[in-house]
């Protein structure tokens, strides 16, 4: 690891010391990242409540995981430029601390709160998703796959585990209080990210001068795209997969376990992807299978829906593969923490941009329709092109040559 304010002494006792750090370190980041899903995949078991309590529309309902999603495109740009003022460190604990308050707020029982709290939730976790792979470059710089893969392993669980819990807090003490019960993720983050405070490390001001090379690089854009139209997909269907399995006769409490089962389903692949990826230095295949596991399940909902256990779990498999995937390229891609910095930067903005006309524009095409199969086929089409998208990013090769990395 390299830490600036490790000692350099090599004793016994100095060594110990680095390891504790580092493994608070490590205990700190997963923290972070069980909470930069969990907040807004949560609310689609809710939905349905949610509607009734407010007489909300699909279309209307879908703004609720829009939100925070255009905050994730219009807020990630500034996450970066934030950090070389505050330092890493401290950016990353005022993200908790925004998610912390949005939850509040969205609690509060009014429909301006649910809107505006869900926009400040959506602030946070677009700076966490931003700054998470630049401190991964930074300081596990020959560990990024296993760490990355790790921490989306943790967002899967966090996930999986609001999704199943949402339905029955919300049965038992009402929609209110199950959203206020995320607020246990960023207190816990906030109380183990402390002893980091001590730091204040910012990305390198070379930085400013690399980032409109990235813009400019092919590869960029491809690995961009790949993850943007996965993003599309996935939080249209975390969105509504509970009211499209309630139109195919399941229950609420089954709609619900099914969301949780997608969430935890998409943590599953870093177990498996991690070898892959350190293994092979070319990700084309890996990338094409992903997709077509997406495609598969997109389509199964529509054939049999009789068999959503099948297709959930595959659809949260392959779009979980995807998302990791597009992560590691993020920092296979690049040369410096800087470049992952920036780079991640691009691909959230714009893949959250992306993502963010889809929850709300499928509602109102779901209106229109009266069903959801048209819905599920430009998933299963977008798919498709997050496949090819994904061949060309998967290719072995740095974003910037060499002509700009000095």
């Amino acid at each position: 690891m390299q830490n600036s304010s490790a000692p350099s002494s090599t004793s016994p006792s100095s060594g110990r010391t680095a390891i504790q750090g580092a493994g608070l370190l490590i205990v700190g980041i997963l923290l972070i990242a069980a909470n930069l899903r969990a907040p807004v995949t949560g609310v689609g078991p809710l939905l349905g409540l949610l509607q009734q309590a407010f007489g909300l529309g699909a279309g209307a309902a879908g703004l609720l995981v829009t939100l925070p999603l255009l905050c994730f495109a219009l807020v990630s740009p500034l996450s970066a430029w934030a950090a070389r003022d505050l330092g890493l460190e401290r950016t990353l604990f005022l993200a908790l601390a925004l998610i912390a308050a949005g939850i509040v707020l969205r609690s509060a029982g009014s429909l301006t709160a649910l809107l505006v709290g869900t926009c400040v939730i959506g602030c946070g976790i677009a700076a966490g998703n931003v700054l998470l792979p630049s401190l991964l470059k930074r300081d596990f710089p020959d560990d990024m796959t296993r760490l990355t893969a790790i921490y989306a392993i943790t967002m899967g669980g966090a996930s999986a585990l609001g999704s199943v819990c949402a339905v029955p807090l919300a049965q038992a003490l009402g929609w209110s209080w199950a959203l206020t019960a995320f607020i246990v993720l960023p207190l816990a983050a906030m109380l183990a990210w402390l002893p980091q405070l001590r730091r204040h490390t910012a990305p390198a001001s070379a930085s400013r001068a690399r980032g409109g090379a990235m813009w400019r690089s092919a590869l960029a854009w491809q690995v961009t795209l790949f993850l943007g139209f996965n993003s599309f997909v996935y939080y249209v269907v975390t969105a509504w997969l509970p009211s499209i399995l309630s139109a195919s006769g399941y229950s609420a409490v089954a709609a619900g376990n099914l969301h949780g089962l997608l969430q935890l389903a998409s943590a599953l692949p870093g177990l498996l992807l991690v070898p892959l990826v350190r293994r092979l230095k070319d990700q084309r295949l890996l990338a094409a299978g992903m997709a077509a596991c997406t495609v598969l399940s997109v389509l199964g909902l529509i054939a049999a829906p009789g068999l959503a256990m099948a297709w959930v779990p595959l659809f949260g498999f392959g779009t979980g593969a995807v998302f990791i995937l597009g992560l590691s390229f993020v920092g296979l891609r690049v040369a410096t923490p800087q470049q992952a910095a920036a780079l991640s930067a691009m691909a959230q903005s714009v893949g959250y941009l992306m993502a963010a006309t889809g929850p709300s524009l499928v509602g109102r095409i779901h209106d229109a329709a009266g069903n959801w199969n048209l819905v599920l086929g430009i998933c299963a089409l977008l798919s498709v092109l997050m496949g090819i998208f994904g061949m060309l990013a998967g290719r072995a090769g740095k974003v910037i040559g060499a002509a700009h990395t000095g």
